[in-house]
């Protein structure tokens, strides 16, 4: 994502730095004895890097999990389940190409011994995926608010014709950050002697990129959640439950048995209140529904607002981050592409029926 722009362009520069003073930093630069070997790797750092691995792994297997259950099922071939594709689609190319080329990166600690070509596409998945994956949250977050507020006016063919709109929308703006700094504006960089896979950027394009790719979504998740929050609070409070309440003057009228109190009154001094099934039914689905998009915007501004934060100081200043906290944040953003299928399959009991049909169908 930007991540692999900011991240590699701050450690290349650096590293330069530090070879043109001949000064070395433990936290940036491979270790070596004797100026020729690799330090072995320690209990922690071989624990650290199974723990990424197994996240690689358990992310792009769900994510195709996913996708297989949205093109074998026919419930899940209309809206808004084409969002759900897209946004496993966007996570799975993260588990596939960015996750892996960036664990290899950790194990050299920091050193791209995989040639230019690797490193271009590595910088362009990495930021082509985890950019279609921020934005295809705040398409099903918005898809979810239309649906919640105009339930009646959002009809299938309305919603059908905006998600496609949204998904067009994601992956045309994910290109166009992706490939910018393959066309000039910024350019990759391999160097043979320091072995650094890095985009020398332009100022103006980090910024750019930095809030197209995550501070525009987040304050457009940030938005809807408000909406839905106010339209849900409301229905709430409107709402009520089947009852029949007594009026005032006949409240004295009271009898008590050895069981329970009884409330006795005549039939035309009491006000009965009755709410449709289907009304009961819809308001708990919205809030259903409102409490999985919560989670799952929470979850994205948890895992991504460190990282980003940081880029986007680097982008305004000299600030430099210890490129262990560099990698802190960036795999924490990367886990994000683990928690999406996972949170949005939670709350839909199709997908969780679908999956224990496939699971058992497979075993038999």
């Amino acid at each position: 994502m930007i991540c692999c722009i900011c991240r590699n362009a701050t450690e290349g520069e650096d590293r330069a730095r530090g070879m043109a003073t001949n000064t070395a930093n433990t936290s940036s630069t491979m270790a070596l004895d004797g100026g020729d070997h690799p330090r072995p790797l320690s209990l922690l750092g071989i624990l650290t890097l199974t723990l990424l691995a197994l996240l690689t792994l358990t992310t792009f297997l769900w994510n195709c999990l996913v996708l297989f259950t949205i093109w074998r099922v026919k419930i899940f071939h209309r809206v808004p389940h084409n969002l759900v594709a897209s946004m496993a689609f966007s996570d799975s190319l993260v588990a596939a190409v960015a996750m892996p080329l960036a664990l290899v990166n950790e194990i050299h600690r920091y050193r791209w011994l995989l040639g230019r070509l690797l490193c271009q596409l590595w910088i362009s998945c990495d930021v082509l995926g985890c950019t279609a994956s921020i934005w295809s949250v705040t398409a099903i977050a918005l898809d979810r608010y239309w649906s919640i507020k105009d339930h009646l006016e959002y009809n299938l063919k309305m919603r059908k014709c905006i998600s496609n709109s949204m998904i067009a929308f994601t992956w045309v703006m994910s290109t166009t950050i992706s490939v910018l700094p393959l066309t000039g504006w910024s350019e990759s960089n391999t160097s043979a002697d320091m072995e650094v896979c890095f985009i020398k950027q332009a100022p103006l394009y980090s910024v750019l990129s930095t809030i197209g790719a995550f501070f525009l979504p987040l304050s457009v998740v940030f938005f809807v959640y408000w909406k839905i929050y106010k339209v849900t609070g409301f229905r709430q409070s409107t709402n009520k439950q089947n009852s029949i309440i007594p009026t005032m003057q006949i409240i004295d009228n009271v009898k008590e048995s050895k069981q329970s109190p009884q409330l006795t009154f005549p039939a035309e001094h009491g006000r009965a209140s009755f709410q449709p099934a289907k009304e009961l039914w819809n308001s708990r689905k919205d809030r259903r529904a409102a409490l999985m998009v919560g989670i799952l915007i929470g979850v994205f501004v948890l895992c991504w607002l460190p990282f980003f934060i940081c880029e986007l100081l680097k982008s305004l200043s000299s600030y430099r981050m210890p490129n262990i906290w560099h990698s802190i944040f960036l795999w924490l953003g990367y886990s994000n592409s683990f928690f999406n299928p996972l949170i949005y399959t939670y709350f839909n009991r199709h997908y969780r029926k679908a999956f224990r049909n496939l699971l058992l169908s497979a075993q038999c």
